[in-house]
């Protein structure tokens, strides 16, 4: 079952988040905070939404998506940025994660958004084997790039 998060889910979203920092082996750079993601999911002016994924049986969370609006100058429409996608292992092959990417691809229909995007890493085959068979395509001809800590600060306030 899927479900939309509410603010109740927020330490479990939290601890999810942490799970999956492991799983991609960076725990040591997910430091977001419960009132962090409070403020963002459910704050006054909410920049992230998200979705759980719950065993069918005892209700339990089991994985979640965190998503967020981007949009498309070339397309002139909005379309979701998949930010986090994450089942937890004694879970995965139960249709958890499609579920999830079914939810954001309904939700992309049903706004009139036409693109559902997210990042994996090279490595993650098993996730890339999953994607491409829901019909993903991976954008070879782009690359990622990101300004954090020391190098953003320094551009963004040069004194």
């Amino acid at each position: 079952m899927i479900r939309t998060a509410t603010p109740g889910d927020i330490p479990v979203i939290h601890a999810l988040v942490r799970e999956l920092a492991e799983y991609e082996k960076a725990p040591h750079e997910a430091r977001a905070t419960p009132a962090q993601l409070h403020d963002a999911l459910f704050g006054e002016h909410p920049a992230a939404y998200a979705h759980i994924a719950t065993d069918d049986t005892t209700g339990e969370p089991v994985g979640f998506a965190l998503w967020f609006l981007n949009f498309s100058t070339w397309r002139g429409v909005h379309g979701i940025y998949l930010e986090d996608l994450y089942v937890r292992p004694d879970a995965r092959g139960a249709g958890h994660g499609k579920a999830l990417l079914t939810e954001l691809a309904r939700i992309c229909v049903a706004r009139g958004y036409e693109r559902l995007e997210w990042s994996v890493l090279n490595w993650n085959t098993p996730s890339i084997a999953f994607y491409e068979s829901l019909g993903a395509h991976p954008q070879n001809e782009w690359t990622v790039y990101r300004l954090t800590d020391e190098s953003l600060r320094t551009l963004g306030d040069p004194t």
